[in-house]
């Protein structure tokens, strides 16, 4: 398992407690660390709890943990709500001048540090450094060299004028000089640096990152947590390479606006979350039944209704397979981790063109929200291919021509994939309707015809599982009696909790699933295990229920529906636990 660090800050929301990770994860990645975020936080914009939470390493990492060993505490609660993470030896830094803080016991075996943080940071300048102070400390409590947090001060603050930027390098060493000064107590924590060269990001930027990679010129959206960042992560960015972004004014705006952009031909993308896709659904079918390709990202939160929206939840699986009335062709994609956002993005505006069909690309706010660090490789923008699939142009135009020469933009082909003309090709002007349609988009309600297209638009999934490489991602002991399965954001932490059952005697295989549909087959590998468990961020098993659909065999469970993402040695113990029970079940029809 890696050698790290676990770090925190906590407060209220309006704290700065976001900025002030981000700050200290900047500089921990720029120092050749590996990175992996968690937030928790409340829907308010004031108010209520939140934290940021930093795992760190030489080594990668995957997952947060149940351990905290530095926690800035910036209220008595959050103490009170990361007390099960806190362990002898831990370090809280919280400012014993504030009123609200003068009474903090902290637990035996542990270790306060009283910093004053206010009265610091208005002394370089501003009571509202007051953060940078309390990272000041922290950098000499885990003996992280300080320089190291000059460069996110300056990229965070840079904007702001010289002198700002000055005055938190100044905050940040008064707080280091203080706990060098009135605590003579070795700490520990020792950060060990390195010369690696990290990118520092989160599934949102990397969907925006991927769409931009994939060549999307049009982005449609309405602000809705966890999936905002999608579209502030293009504001600006896409423009460089002639695309346009649009804050709609609702979810059935944003969805049809990128509608009318795909059928003009743009590569076009909204994002939204549960609510939204409800909204969407109408929409949906239409993209569908006109057979225009366009992305829909579903950044799952947790449901339903309102819900929790700053929870995470994995809910929305069946929404993506079936939601819509009639019969929907559809893929739906799923990311598995952050640098895969970015993959399966491109991949997505491939398979909408090549197949003219609407792709649910389904990350959730576990991914969304997670900054993790990855060599630039990971991103190698040589390696993205762009498909568009039939499109014609005026030299092919002729062979999709009617007897009186019209476009048959609809036209029955032995793979269900029609021809498809950009509005100014040379006679490849057509109509299209939402009503069903012959191959020239005229409405009809001719049994024939409706059977023709139906199935054309069928045929297209069915090439499509042919054509495509719709494999899983497998780690472990691919020769173990153990297999657990999961999708999206539960890789990470399930790859961890290999390592920790590994450790308690368990050869277990890992099967991560990320295409949600078309899937694949896995039949055998679940014939070939003892044991088979289902992991997923839902009460009912949706995922769980689908592989019992395709194989007929019952699988076991481990299902997490409180809002929290699982955990890396969390997980291990109920798939421990699960396994225990397995062989006691086992055991008992034995000696029966």
């Amino acid at each position: 398992m890696p050698e790290d660090l676990n770090w925190a800050i906590g407060g209220e929301a309006g704290d700065g407690i976001d900025s002030t990770g981000k700050i200290f994860a900047q500089a921990l990645s720029r120092a050749g660390r590996h990175v992996f975020t968690s937030k928790d936080f409340a829907s308010r914009i004031r108010g209520g709890y939140t934290a940021y939470k930093v795992r760190t390493s030489v080594d990668r990492v995957e997952s947060v943990v149940d351990r905290l060993d530095i926690l800035i505490a910036l209220t008595e609660r959050t103490i009170d709500e990361n007390m099960d993470e806190l362990h002898e030896g831990s370090v809280i830094i919280y400012d014993g001048e504030r009123s609200t803080m003068q009474d903090v016991e902290v637990p035996d075996g542990m270790i306060g540090l009283s910093v004053p943080l206010q009265r610091l940071a208005e002394d370089a300048g501003g009571a509202i450094m007051a953060n940078v102070v309390a990272l000041g400390a922290a950098c000499e409590v885990a003996q992280f060299p300080i320089e190291n947090l000059d460069e996110s001060l300056e990229k965070r603050f840079g904007d702001k004028g010289e002198a700002i930027v000055e005055n938190n390098k100044e905050a940040a060493r008064l707080g280091q000089q203080h706990v060098q000064e009135e605590y003579d107590h070795e700490f520990d924590y020792d950060i060990e640096t390195t010369d690696e060269d990290y990118v520092l990001l989160n599934g949102d930027e990397a969907i925006g990152m991927g769409a931009i990679a994939a060549g999307c010129r049009f982005y449609s959206g309405y602000p809705i947590t966890p999936a905002t960042d999608v579209m502030e992560y293009l504001t600006g960015r896409i423009d460089q390479y002639g695309g346009k972004v649009v804050q709609a004014e609702d979810e059935l705006s944003a969805i049809n606006m990128a509608l009318g952009a795909a059928r003009a031909g743009a590569r076009a993308m909204t994002a939204t979350s549960g609510p939204g896709i409800d909204l969407m659904t109408e929409t949906f079918g239409l993209v569908a039944t006109t057979e225009t390709p366009l992305v829909i990202c579903d950044v799952m939160r947790s449901g339903p209704s309102t819900g929790m929206p700053t929870k995470q939840e994995q809910g929305d699986l069946n929404m993506t397979l079936y939601g819509g009335h009639g019969e929907i062709p559809r893929f739906v994609v799923a990311p598995t981790s952050v640098s895969e956002c970015f993959w399966k993005t491109v991949e997505a505006f491939n398979y909408a063109e090549k197949y003219q069909t609407p792709v649910y690309l389904v990350s959730d706010l576990a991914l969304a929200v997670t900054e993790q660090t990855f060599p630039p490789e990971a991103f190698d923008m040589d390696e993205v291919e762009i498909e568009r699939g039939k499109v014609v142009d005026e030299d092919e135009i002729d062979s999709w021509l009617d007897e009186r020469g019209r476009f048959q933009a609809h036209f029955s082909a032995a793979d269900g994939i029609s021809p498809r003309a950009f509005p100014g090709t040379t006679d490849g002007a057509h109509m299209t309707t939402g009503l069903e349609h012959d191959e020239l988009g005229r409405r009809t309600e001719e049994e024939e015809v409706r059977l023709e297209q139906v199935e054309k638009r069928q045929r297209k999934v069915e090439t499509a599982k042919e054509e495509e490489d719709w494999d899983y991602r497998e780690f472990g002991d691919e020769d173990a009696d153990a297999l657990v399965i999961s999708w999206g954001s539960n890789e990470g932490a399930m790859r961890e909790a290999l390592g920790f059952l590994d450790e308690r005697g368990h050869d277990v295989r890992f099967i991560s699933v990320p295409y949600i549909f078309p899937r694949p087959d896995l039949s055998e590998e679940i014939e070939a295990a003892d044991d088979v468990i289902v992991v997923e961020c839902n009460a009912t098993g949706q995922f769980a229920d689908v592989i019992e659909h395709d194989v007929l065999e019952r699988v076991q469970r481990v299902n997490k529906y409180n809002g929290v993402r699982f955990k890396a040695d969390e997980l291990a113990t109920e798939i421990e636990n699960t396994l225990s029970g397995a062989d006691a079940g086992a055991a008992e029809v034995e000696a029966e």
